[in-house]
């Protein structure tokens, strides 16, 4: 799979992102356009008050120019309380737009991880490790730090689903996934690339503490209506060196993991333990 090119698609989520980015753009410049007629109407206020007052500070105003005055004053009073109402209306407009926004945002959000998430496992999917993947590698690249991937499957889980039912086998898949967030660190991401594959983007990590990775996953073992088994799988890994891609990577994993399964020598079921 061509990663640069998944990464050049457009998403939906982006779409909506630029939507609210657009409107809150206009929003704002709504919100300076109210402040700027605000002001330019105080100080037209002000102004034609001053110029109202000074005939009567040299006492030569007459009854017709007082009448005029009177009419003036009423004038922008009037001007003032319409500019009022406008103003008003255009703040709920502008509230109800920054509510409607919110939501938007929020559902945004949502559908941003939804996209990003596998529902059954609560672990990252597949589309969102090729984009961390493709960044990995290229902080490896430029900065130098190490960087393993490792691939996973599941031993025998076509008959954990055959023997057992559907349940246990989403069972299995979940409890392996709570097991792989407690083996990893913090700045580790942990996949589920699609049915019972899995796949660690370990950074800052080497082989030798890939090793304490695995050893902290440790032997999983799952109840089902009476009955205890262990969880197996087998793994693949590839460590950066100068040079690699993401396919390369992935390709490399993939291999020494076919390779693996192959060497492994597992019974063709799960083991049970007595419970």
């Amino acid at each position: 799979m061509d990663l640069q090119k998944s990464l050049l698609a457009p998403r939906p989520e982006d779409t909506g992102e630029q939507e609210v980015v657009e409107n809150l753009r206009k929003i704002e410049k709504r919100d300076w356009w109210i402040w700027a007629n605000s002001i330019f109407v105080m100080l037209l206020l002000t102004g034609a008050l001053i110029s109202f007052a000074l005939p009567s500070f040299t006492q030569v105003a007459a009854p017709l120019f007082k009448i005029k005055v009177a009419e003036a004053i009423f004038g922008l009073v009037a001007l003032v309380v319409l500019f009022n109402v406008y103003t008003i209306y255009q703040q709920v407009l502008i509230k109800r737009l920054r509510r409607q926004l919110a939501e938007k945002q929020h559902h945004s959000i949502l559908l941003r991880e939804l996209a990003m998430i596998d529902a059954l496992t609560g672990l990252y999917n597949r589309r969102f490790a090729e984009q961390r993947l493709v960044a990995e590698v290229a902080r490896s690249a430029r900065k130098g730090h190490p960087l393993t991937i490792v691939l996973m499957d599941l031993d025998e889980f076509k008959h954990i689903n055959d023997t057992y039912g559907h349940p246990a086998g989403d069972l299995v898949l979940q409890e392996f996934a709570a097991a792989l967030n407690r083996a990893i660190r913090g700045g580790d991401l942990a996949v589920r690339m699609g049915g019972d594959e899995f796949l660690l983007i370990l950074p800052e990590c080497n082989h030798e503490q890939l090793q304490l990775v695995l050893e902290r996953l440790g032997p999983i073992d799952l109840a089902w209506e009476g009955r205890k088994f262990r969880i197996k799988y087998s793994a693949g890994w590839k460590e950066y060196a100068p040079g690699d891609q993401p396919e390369s990577m992935l390709a490399a994993a993939d291999h020494a993991l076919y390779v693996n399964k192959r060497a492994a020598k597992s019974p063709s079921v799960p083991d049970e333990i007595p419970v």
